[in-house]
């Protein structure tokens, strides 16, 4: 009999210590309500016991929580029509404060995201959406912290996911690169030019004053032409050569011909016209 009830205090004292033991994990802290009140500070990680039917404890993450938001439609201050969606880190600091302080805090976060996303695309351009995220981060980031900090919970990072344009918004935009990028070209090639004419005139300057270089960067030209096989070559001929050749025909028939004759053949002692160019074709 003395067996029989020593027997039935263990196993009533074991499913006691059994209903009344709890562990935290190492993320976690144990929230514990003592007749609908907090008691004392919340339980570190561990074993720990609780008055059954008296205690209740609650746990309460402390990892940093990802919460998407949803993407939110709304028009920037340029008015354009945009979808918006970000995503948020938080964790809890104060666990009695986010249990006490709030019915569900992460609910009330996602709320808060959302409406702060709206607000921020309203008071944002098109522009700023695009290529200026870190300063709309920083500001959504605020935003949210605001109301957070009264609910025990840290904001960790604000970040905006993606940005989608209407399809006509992407057509013009398109449009616009396109023509920014033909107009960069057209200032480049044109700062070619203006470079190209200095340094061209510059040569030219220089050449004036000796004229074996503009020959010498004829014949080079000449090269050129020929290395390209082309079957008809045309060449420009030096009118200072052909004063040259004039002159020296007058001396020669001024030497061999009669005063009579060289004035009545004056004509003919002039096969060649002192033209400005001379063209000769060569064929291969």
């Amino acid at each position: 009999m003395l067996v029989e009830i020593l027997a039935t205090l263990a196993l009533a004292g074991a499913l006691g210590i059994a209903a009344s033991a709890r562990v935290v994990r190492q993320y976690e802290r144990g929230l514990v309500f003592r007749l609908g009140r907090v008691h004392r500070q919340p339980r570190e990680p561990g074993f720990a016991m609780i008055i059954p039917g008296i205690d209740h404890m609650r746990k309460v993450n402390m990892q940093i929580v990802t919460l998407p938001v949803p993407a939110q439609d709304g028009i920037t201050r340029d008015n354009v029509t945009v979808r918006v969606d970000a995503v948020v880190y938080f964790k809890v600091l104060d666990p009695v404060q986010a249990i006490v302080g709030v019915e569900d805090y992460r609910f009330a976060m996602g709320q808060v995201a959302q409406t702060s996303l709206r607000s921020i695309i309203g008071k944002s351009d098109l522009d700023d959406l695009l290529s200026n995220r870190e300063r709309l981060n920083e500001g959504l980031e605020l935003m949210i912290d605001s109301p957070a900090l009264s609910w025990g919970i840290h904001i960790d990072r604000v970040e905006i996911k993606d940005v989608a344009l209407p399809e006509a918004m992407k057509r013009a935009m398109s449009r616009q690169a396109e023509a920014e990028r033909e107009r960069r070209g057209r200032v480049i090639a044109a700062d070619g030019e203006l470079q190209a004419s200095e340094k061209l005139s510059q040569a030219a300057a220089r050449m004036a004053d000796t004229p074996a270089a503009l020959q010498l960067r004829l014949l080079e030209t000449v090269v050129e032409v020929a290395a390209e096989k082309n079957s008809t070559l045309v060449l420009p001929f030096p009118v200072e050569l052909l004063r040259f050749l004039d002159n020296a025909t007058r001396n020669g028939q001024g030497a061999e011909v009669p005063t009579q004759s060289r004035e009545g053949d004056r004509g003919a002692a002039h096969p060649v016209p002192a033209t400005e160019s001379f063209s000769g074709h060569t064929h291969r």
